[in-house]
């Protein structure tokens, strides 16, 4: 079959940008072998956000004597957690199909595996479509790091541990990053005994050490297991008894071990050798600025290009890529601003550059600090946990970059996520009325603690 564009992949770039191509009267196919919506519907934001919020809530609950509200042994029916987290998974993948519907007649749905079988040339489930435009939206999936004896071992990836019915009573978690610190905390909610091992001396090991320090100080404090700075040499056992052996001789001992390292492109059974798409060393697809890979007429967005794998990225992709492909060119993929936040609790949330990327790329910079308990309605609801960074550019006074331990730290990081877009000096957050008391409040604080800004 000819269609004007075939977009392979249901995830969050794929779904909205053919929409919005039939919309615009393209013939369009779009291509999916799982189920719709790609990683965030299915196997990350939804179902990990809805269960960290049932894990929260077991927190809250036992931790409520804080506050002067007494309450009986808390207990959690991690089934019922399960059931709740598949519910909204399918009210989500429900939603895609909604959206899909809204491409009309033009648009039309193929189940099956896609490959290559040469430039703009794609079998789907058996037959043979082509397009003078294609877009690879096929996402990432866990790797296997090279650890002996894991291969002979039923390790879970942070897919197969959403599938758990039954609470881990030991969990391993290899990794410090987003998904390690995440889950590791959410099943400590749970009741699980939990420890994180990273071979990086801090958890989210990009960030600058008083931030990590932040969070590291909170999952010790919930009795969450740090080992940092560790090596691993060798995993021994079998289900339900697994035995981590740690550089220098540590042994730690778990039911079960979720391995969080990184993730690997969708590509190996995508036939890009055939459709004349370069990949990278680590089999990621190349593309340039405007997503456009080495063959002619085929695009990329989303994981697949190695970049920040994030939903709201590759959701930015399909705006970016829908303004060129129509003749408008308003942003360009590497000029934006990427934020982010780990979903921990205290969230931890960033944009821009920090203070290490700063110093080594020799760029001038004046930085404030400051703890999160000075903020008046962290310590009204004994949120004080975390603490705040603001890095300015000392001519202009716009943002370079900003990061926040605390709650509710990924709303309050889109105050500098605004002004960084907008290019704005950050007196704009000095001359501004901010509500008291609120969070954001803070945000304000911070900035005014600069030298140049104090009242004082």
């Amino acid at each position: 079959m000819k269609a004007d564009a075939i977009v392979v992949g249901s995830g969050q770039a794929g779904v909205p940008l053919a929409v919005r191509l039939a919309r615009a009267g393209k013939r369009v196919l779009l291509a999916e072998r799982g189920e719709l919506g790609g990683t965030c519907v299915n196997s990350g934001c939804t179902p990990t956000k809805t269960m960290i919020a049932s894990a929260r809530a077991a927190h809250v609950a036992r931790t409520a004597g804080r506050l002067g509200v007494r309450t009986g042994p808390v207990e959690v029916d991690f089934a019922a957690v399960a059931d709740r987290k598949d519910r909204v998974v399918r009210q989500w993948r429900e939603g895609v199909e909604k959206r899909l519907r809204g491409g009309g007649d033009l648009l039309t749905l193929l189940r099956g595996q896609a490959r290559f079988t040469g430039e703009r040339r794609i079998e789907i489930a058996g037959e043979t479509h082509t397009a003078d435009l294609v877009v690879v939206n096929v996402g990432a999936r866990s790797a296997q790091p090279p650890l002996e004896g894991l291969e002979r071992l039923p390790w879970l990836d942070y897919e197969k541990i959403l599938q758990l019915r039954e609470l881990p009573a030991q969990l391993l978690v290899l990794g410090g990053g987003y998904i390690g610190c995440e889950v590791g905390q959410m099943f400590r909610r749970f009741g699980s005994e939990v420890t994180i091992v990273d071979a990086a001396p801090h958890l989210l090991s990009r960030e600058d050490p008083e931030i990590s320090s932040a969070l590291e100080g909170v999952f010790r404090g919930e009795g969450i297991g740090l080992e940092l700075g560790a090596g691993t040499e060798k995993v021994s056992g079998e289900a339900g008894r697994i035995a981590l052996r740690l550089a220098g001789g540590k042994e730690l001992r778990g039911s079960h071990l979720l391995v969080a390292t990184g993730r690997k492109p969708n590509t190996d059974d995508l036939g890009c050798d055939a459709g004349g798409i370069a990949l990278d060393r680590k089999g990621f697809i190349v593309a340039d600025d405007e997503y456009r890979t080495s063959a002619a007429g085929t695009y990329a967005v989303g994981d697949v290009i190695g970049q920040p794998q994030f939903t709201h990225t590759a959701w930015d992709d399909h705006r970016i890529l829908f303004d060129l492909l129509m003749g408008r060119r308003s942003r360009s993929r590497k000029s934006r601003h990427i934020p982010y936040t780990a979903f921990t609790d205290p969230q931890v949330a960033g944009v821009g550059l920090t203070e290490r990327e700063a110093r080594q790329q020799g760029i001038a910079y004046e930085s404030a600090t400051m703890p999160f308990e000075k903020v008046a309605r962290a310590a009204e609801t004994d949120e004080k946990a975390g603490t705040m960074k603001v890095l300015l550019d000392p001519e202009t006074e716009q943002v370079l970059g900003a990061a926040i331990v605390g709650a509710e730290a990924g709303e309050l990081i889109h105050v500098f996520v605004t002004l960084i877009q907008a290019g704005a000096s950050a007196r704009a957050i000095v001359d501004a009325e901010f509500v008291h008391p609120t969070f954001a409040e803070g945000v304000q604080s911070l900035v005014m603690s600069l030298k140049r800004y104090s009242l004082s």
